[in-house]
């Protein structure tokens, strides 16, 4: 039997501003995306009958049509009948690196490698473009874990405009075992909060979105200013996940103090991270940060940012 394995690397978001409303129901978006090496593998096999078995070595992970692996083979099992019929099912296997809940994209990133997967097991022939079209349909983050690298992310974060590859950055991630936060509950309650200061015409956000393509932090990473890019970093989700969950609020103040290049949370939490120019210098702050934290449930990773998305291992 064929089998492929791939390496689906975590993303975490640099910049992230909330827009407005969408007529989908979703939030106009402008992020900044960078993957990191911090990464699950996944192994898909043809196993010559027509279904879809999932297997994960996390006991948090489902098995069924509740993660997007699943749903991902299943989308393209749809969109691909003939073909489905031809090579038979598939047993898609996750060695879980990535922490669940973690506001770091590992169930997109672990779709994406289905997708890209199963487009060379059942030689499909499809474009990254066509890949990335049908990533969307199962979740914003996909399309950009399919490429990777640094990118410019609008509309709810699928539409992407690759930017200059950042290297040499190193991300001390660090998120608390016993706590998740619901990404569905940070974006409502910011709708609550803030939806006053959202742009209520097309033309409103469409230049609000041109801000972002030639703002500060765009240019900062065109430059390669690392220390601009630490001091740029901004997250709208803070302003509702911080008061809600102080034990977060105190990690990022915990990386802040540490002399970092600067400090935030990705995506909807509760994962913090600091950046610095050197692993080095990254073991040094998140030692003084477990130290200082002192609490074992908090669990720390080092990742160095990523030029690229899904590869085979």
């Amino acid at each position: 039997m064929r089998q492929y394995s791939l390496i689906a690397p975590a993303k975490i978001n640099l910049y992230l501003e909330i827009i407005g409303d969408r007529p989908d129901g979703f939030h106009e978006l402008a992020m900044v995306l960078q993957s990191i090496d911090l990464a699950d593998k996944i192994d898909i096999k043809a196993i010559g009958i027509e279904t879809i078995v999932v297997r994960c070595d996390h006991p948090e992970v489902p098995a069924d049509s509740g993660n997007l692996a699943y749903r991902a083979a299943a989308l393209l099992s749809k969109q691909f009948p003939d073909v489905f019929a031809r090579y038979g099912g598939v047993e898609i296997t996750i060695h879980k690196r990535i922490p669940v809940a973690a506001g770091l994209a590992g169930g997109s990133s672990n779709a994406a490698a289905v997708l890209v997967g199963l487009d060379m097991l059942w030689q499909l022939g499809l474009t990254r473009s066509q890949l990335q079209e049908l990533g969307a349909r199962l979740g914003s983050d996909i399309p950009f874990c399919i490429a990777g690298g640094t990118s410019l992310g609008t509309g709810r974060g699928e539409k992407l405009s690759p930017l200059q590859d950042l290297e040499d950055l190193y991300a001390i991630l660090a998120k608390y075992r016993n706590l998740s936060v619901s990404t569905p509950w940070a974006y409502n309650t910011y709708r609550q909060q803030f939806g006053d200061s959202y742009a209520s015409d097309l033309d409103n956000l469409e230049s609000r979105r041109q801000r972002v393509h030639s703002g500060p932090i765009v240019s900062a990473i065109a430059h390669r200013d690392k220390e601009k890019i630490g001091q740029l970093l901004h997250n709208d989700l803070e302003k509702v996940v911080l008061p809600e969950y102080p034990q977060v609020q105190k990690l990022r103040e915990a990386f802040a103090a540490e002399n970092v290049l600067g400090a935030m949370m990705s995506g909807s939490g509760p994962t913090v991270f600091a950046l610095t120019e050197s692993r080095e210098r990254a073991e040094e702050v998140a030692s003084a940060v477990r130290g200082k934290m002192a609490d074992t449930n908090l669990d720390f990773w080092i990742a160095k940012f990523n030029p690229s998305g899904i590869t085979l291992a």
